[in-house]
Parts: C-alpha cells; sequence; structure tokens
C-alpha cells in the first residue's frame, strides 16, 4: 500500500503465474510449456534476424507473421491481429470489445486472468459454473449478457466443445461478441476459425506458447471480421504500437511455417499425455477428459495441496489452485515421456502411504 498508488491499484487482485524457478534440475510440469524445444528452422531465423536492423523498430503490424497466418486459412492479413502473446491479445480483447452495460460471460472454473482484466477495466461479469463433470454446457450460457469468452480447450480443465456448439452460441448471441480463447486448441480440440467467415461477432484468439515452443518470445494473435479486428488495433495504437519485436516475428513466422516440427511434437505430446493418463488412473486419480497438453486430476484419498508441496519437495512442480471447488485437484502439464515416468513413481510413493 502505498499514498502515491492510483485507487485503482488498491482494488487490484493481481493474476499469480506459476513459479518460474532458477534451477534446471526440477521436473516442471506446472505452466504448460512445450517440453521440447522450438524448431532448428525457428532457431535459425531467429540468429539470421539478429543484425544491425536491431537499432530499428519492428514493423508495428507484423505483416509479414499476419500475412503467413492469413495464408493457411484463406482469409485476408487484415483478419488478423498479433500482440505480444495471446495475454496481451486478451487484455485488448476484454477493453476493446466485451466491456458493456449487460455482463460479460465465462465459466467460474477457467483461466485466471479474465476477472483480473474485468477488474482492471471495469467489468461487469458473471461466472457460470461448470456441470457435475466439470464441463462448460452451452445451455448454461442461455442468459442476457454483453459477451461471452470461453476457452476451449478449458483451462485448468483440459475439456473441449465440439465446433458446432461453438456455432451455435455464435449464432444465438449473433448481437453479441464470442470470443474462443484457443491457447490449446492444436492438442485436439476443434478450432472456430472457419466459423469466422459467417460469424461477424466471434473472436477466435490463439498463441505461439503452446504447442509452436515460443512461450519465451511471447506472440499470440486473433482471428475475426475486419471491426473486430480494427477495434483491437484502436486498443492497441493507443497502448503500444510496437508490440511484437523484430526476433519474435521472424520466429513466429518460421515456426508457423515448420509444419512437419509442429505435427510431429504435437502427436508427441498427445501420445505422452495419454499414456500419462493411464499411469495416474493405474494409481487411484481421477483423471479428466484432456483435449490440451495437460491433465486435471485429483486424487480422492489425499489433498491436493499436500500432493503438490510433497512434489515440490521432491524436484516436481505442478499447478495446484486453492479455489474451493478445485481445490484437491493438480493440473499437470504433460512433459516428456522421462518427466511423466518420474511424476507417476513419486506419486506411487506418495499414495500408498
Amino acid at each position: 500500500m502505498s499514498q502515491f498508488w492510483s485507487p485503482i491499484v488498491h482494488n487490484l487482485t493481481p493474476y499469480v503465474p506459476g513459479e518460474q524457478p532458477a534451477s534446471h534440475d526440477l521436473v516442471k510440469l506446472n505452466t504448460n510449456e512445450n517440453p521440447y524445444g522450438p524448431s532448428p528452422h525457428t532457431l535459425d531465423a531467429i540468429s539470421k534476424a539478429v543484425t544491425d536492423a536491431l537499432r530499428l523498430y519492428p514493423d508495428p503490424t507484423a505483416f509479414q507473421l499476419r500475412a503467413a497466418i492469413a495464408e493457411s486459412h484463406a482469409i485476408s492479413p487484415d483478419q488478423v491481429f498479433v500482440g505480444n502473446g495471446s495475454d496481451e491479445v486478451l487484455a485488448h480483447t476484454f477493453q476493446a470489445l466485451l466491456n458493456h452495460d449487460a455482463p460479460l460471460l465465462f465459466p467460474d472454473i477457467t483461466y485466471g486472468f479474465y476477472p483480473t482484466y474485468c477488474r482492471l477495466y471495469g467489468i461487469d461479469y458473471r461466472e457460470v459454473a461448470l456441470d457435475a463433470g466439470m464441463q462448460i454446457k452451452i445451455s448454461d450460457y442461455q442468459r442476457p449478457c454483453g459477451a461471452i469468452i470461453l476457452p476451449n480447450p478449458n483451462a485448468p480443465t483440459g475439456s473441449a466443445l465440439r465446433r458446432d456448439e461453438i456455432e451455435a452460441l455464435a449464432t444465438d448471441h449473433s448481437g453479441k461478441v464470442v470470443v474462443i480463447d484457443e491457447a490449446y486448441v492444436d492438442f485436439g480440440a476443434e478450432s472456430a476459425v472457419s466459423l469466422v467467415a459467417r460469424n461477424p461477432n466471434l473472436l477466435v484468439i490463439q498463441t505461439f506458447s503452446k504447442s509452436r515452443s515460443l512461450a519465451g518470445l511471447r506472440v499470440g494473435f486473433a482471428i475475426g471480421q475486419r471491426p473486430l479486428i480494427e477495434a483491437l488495433e484502436r486498443i492497441r495504437d493507443s497502448f503500444n504500437s510496437y508490440p511484437v519485436g523484430r526476433l519474435s516475428i521472424a520466429g513466429a513466422v518460421a515456426a508457423w511455417e515448420d509444419h512437419a516440427w509442429f505435427e510431429t511434437h504435437r502427436d508427441r505430446i498427445m501420445a505422452t499425455r495419454e499414456r500419462l493418463a493411464d499411469g495416474l488412473r493405474g494409481l487411484g486419480f481421477d483423471v479428466l477428459p484432456s483435449a490440451a497438453n495437460f491433465l486435471f486430476v485429483r486424487h480422492p484419498a489425499k489433498s491436493g495441496a499436500e500432493l503438490a508441496a510433497q512434489l515440490r519437495s521432491r524436484g516436481i512442480l505442478v499447478r495446484h489452485f486453492s479455489k474451493v471447488r478445485i481445490q484437491d485437484y493438480l493440473r499437470i502439464t504433460v512433459g516428456t515421456d522421462a518427466g511423466c515416468d518420474r511424476l507417476v513413481d513419486v506419486l506411487r510413493e506418495l499414495v500408498s502411504r
């Protein structure tokens, strides 16, 4: 607390990111990063971008990257917005498109930044409870609202909606903005990007942090019809006209174009996910179905907080949330096979006590 703070600062409850330890000796399964480094093609592109040109500001519109993304989806680059990680894209989206007289709707168990953005920007919101199986039910969103944002797959549960469910939601709320946050979509869910052409109220947000293994570069993007994208641009250019650096643009373009690396490593992570799920079920854990690069699990006889602490003391990081409804769950990032085997071995010891 300080007398120098603006009034809004006193009432903020900032988002708490996952631990980023200094030690490299830990099995790090807590922040949903890709366990495999970026593709050689990507690293080469970044290296080649380290030139005297770094004295110059980057392209404020990141046109080269927007064009690459647009070509893949057969849309115009003007329908693509690029930002400094999908978190920045989300922040601009909340301010530009989700602040209305009626409340914004999103799940009660979801990405923790959503309520943080609402408090920061003074957005009225309502949390819609997941069902007993921790699933999003589209029918629960048939209520008055100003806008809707849903992660697909949801985080931290990993559950996914079908594309036709998303289209029904956008159609039923045709006069409201519907945002689909697809940070984890590449690991088994159906993207809503193809629905944008016939739904002017739909915005889809993705990231390079997960399936493209570029969390350290901070690149995210949104796809929507031109009026929605223009709103994001107006916010960006009132905040930071150069959000994505030259190295990030070069690396992201190369990562986007390296389809072979993407498919190989995505498939490897998905295979490890199923193997890990089987191993955890064998230890008596309840494992929610996941279309993401993580699992959401609990053991009927063990405290989630205690298990997380015990794993931490043995050099394994997982994510625990203190929210009452999910306080006994752990969110476990899918790591390498070796890292996941280590986790299962340690959990076998812990749950047998």
